[in-house]
């Protein structure tokens, strides 16, 4: 398919956060006209200043907890496309400042939806949550987008009700409305240069093996679904393509993940990041249930609605994962320009995509 973004009115919430700021310059790529709402970011080493992404659409700084002030930006840029990222994305933050967690992550959603639906000039609405919504029995098949949600952290449960919410919103008053799309999606555990967040494992081990520090594991046997950032990404655009041309079609929630040899434990992705830094070493820093907040062992999610219907897939393998992801932290730690760098991946990614599956016209 084609991608028709070429001068197209696009709004991104969380523009500053770290697949906010890869999704800005993608879009950038292709000729979008964007303009992004977020809060300051947190880290200058993180994927926003290090790729200049500042300068590359409308920086507007807002907190999506105010109603009044993200309805007069939207009055103002009149979107036709919307990606809201903006969330407090992290588990164990969320048990430090759970009120915190669900203003943003619920309220601050529903200002975006109630935002949207005020105005005709937005056709197209990609909510993006989280794996962590569904309600997690630790089983070993993959959730479906019509599988329990739930969550026992407030992190999870905030994403839990953020769908919800996005349900309500997609029934009571955009399914009447042929005109306008509203999804949610919902990915795997993403990784990829340019984040910096504490307690995510990746950025922890950069962390510690820039220091020359034993990397410090606090879950080395839990499951993820590990994918590249721009893996999603691509999912979420192909999906705002396919909204334009038919809303009430693709409308609803969808699972972007990777492939079942994208789906390790802990341990397979620290062992081989280590392998590609050169050196380093890891401790195993399991504490065991009873001295450590929930977080869940075992998950992964189904995809099979996205490769049928989007006929979306992923096409980077763990390895090449994990490949694309260090090359872009030593890099930065080499201080080369990195949003020529990440120009550079997002084209990668897009020639891997070609050859793999001969889809010349996917992004044009």
């Amino acid at each position: 398919m084609k991608f028709d973004f070429q001068g197209r009115k696009v709004l991104v919430t969380g523009h500053t956060g770290f697949k906010g700021a890869w999704l800005t310059l993608w879009l950038k790529l292709l000729g979008a006209d964007i303009s992004g709402i977020a809060l300051e970011p947190t880290d200058e080493s993180g994927a926003f200043c290090a790729m200049g992404i500042s300068s590359l659409c409308e920086d507007i700084r807002q907190d999506i907890n105010d109603f009044d002030k993200v309805f007069s930006i939207f009055e103002k840029q009149k979107p036709e496309i919307v990606f809201h990222l903006a969330a407090q994305s992290l588990v164990l933050q969320s048990y430090d400042q759970p009120l915190e967690t669900f203003q943003t992550n619920v309220i601050g959603t529903a200002n975006i939806l109630e935002a949207c639906r005020r105005f005709k000039s937005v056709k197209v609405i990609i909510i993006v949550t989280t794996d962590k919504c569904y309600e997690n029995k630790e089983w070993v098949f993959g959730y479906r987008e019509i599988d329990r949600l739930g969550g026992i952290d407030p992190y999870s449960g905030s994403k839990a009700a953020a769908e919800m919410l996005v349900k309500s919103y997609l029934e009571s008053f955009f399914s009447v409305n042929n005109k306008t799309g509203l999804a949610s999606v919902r990915a795997g555990n993403v990784i990829g240069g340019g984040d910096w967040a504490e307690n995510r494992i990746v950025p922890d081990c950069i962390r510690a093996l820039k220091a020359g520090k034993a990397i410090e594991v606090r879950n080395p046997s839990s499951v993820r679904p590990w994918q590249h950032v721009l893996e999603p990404l691509g999912g979420y655009l192909m999906l705002a393509q396919k909204m334009l041309e038919n809303p009430k079609r693709f409308s609803g929630s969808w699972n972007f993940g990777p492939g079942y040899e994208g789906i390790r434990n802990v341990k397979d992705l620290v062992r081989y990041l280590i392998n590609l830094w050169g050196e380093g070493e890891w401790e195993n820093k399991d504490l065991g249930k009873k001295n450590k907040p929930h977080e869940a062992a075992l998950l992964t999610l189904d995809i099979s609605k996205a490769r049928n219907l989007l006929l979306w897939q992923p096409v980077y393998s763990f390895h090449k994962t994990v490949d694309a992801t260090v090359s872009w932290y030593k890099s930065q730690s080499l201080g080369e320009n990195m949003k020529i760098k990440s120009i550079k991946q997002i084209e990668d990614y897009q020639k891997f995509l070609y050859s793999q599956y001969s889809l010349n016209t996917y992004f044009q």
